[in-house]
């Protein structure tokens, strides 16, 4: 059986992919409350990355770091919401699901903050 949504091919296909992105992100800040605090902060982050980082690779760290956060909180908010399409009855999977979900930002925000920790300590405190 074909899937009716897969025969694109060619720049249709990468125009449409780029607008389902977008749509993903707007959604993501319209919709989830921590993808836009983490948002807001890359905001300021990013630009910051250029500044604080000495060379490529300290900036590419700390940028890369902080896109890290926001690309964890995308993949969490869509494993919540696909539990959620399931159900909303109260099940072990479905908290198990959106606890690793929860956990893998977590350990995202962890790897940021040792970086910009480590690299800020580097440029003041070296």
């Amino acid at each position: 059986m074909n899937n009716p949504h897969k025969g694109r091919t060619g720049i249709d296909r990468v125009l449409r992919a780029f607008g389902y992105s977008l749509q993903g992100m707007g959604t993501a800040v319209r919709v989830e409350s921590a993808f836009r605090q983490e948002a807001a902060l890359a905001l300021v982050m990013l630009p910051a990355a250029f500044w604080l980082g000495r060379n490529g690779i300290e900036v590419a760290l700390l940028a890369g770091s902080v896109l890290l956060v926001l690309i964890v909180e995308l993949l969490n908010s869509a494993i919540e919401a696909v539990v959620d399409r399931v159900s909303f009855d109260l099940h072990e999977l479905s908290k198990r699901a959106k606890d690793y979900g929860s956990a893998a930002v977590f350990f995202a925000l962890l790897w940021c903050g040792g970086i910009w920790a480590t690299v800020a300590y580097q440029r003041w405190m070296a």
